[in-house]
């Protein structure tokens, strides 16, 4: 027996996703958090310690003053990628601790 409105999960799931913007903004979020290691590489990631998002803002702390400051002057640049990587546009800022 076959339901008049069945649809494959995927489209389900899009369908969710379409409804529940906050829903879909803090997955994008968790991609970048989780996508950090593997856009900018082990050389930086063994110097990152903690990263999470507040109202917008990307924290990564950082063990080391030099890469902070390497990566302060490219800021803009990190931002594009990462949201890129997010397929959405989530990190409005970013800040080095």
């Amino acid at each position: 027996m076959q339901k008049k409105n069945a649809q494959p999960l995927s489209e389900a799931f899009s369908d969710f996703l379409n409804e529940n913007s906050a829903l879909r903004v803090k997955m994008a979020q968790q991609r970048v958090v989780r996508g950090w290691n593997e856009l900018f590489g082990e050389g930086i990631s063994k110097y990152t310690g903690n990263i999470y998002f507040n109202r917008g803002t990307l924290y990564v702390h950082l063990t080391s003053a030099v890469l902070r400051a390497e990566l302060l002057m490219n800021k803009e640049e990190l931002i594009k990628k990462l949201n890129d990587h997010a397929e959405m546009t989530v990190v409005q800022d970013l800040m080095f601790r």
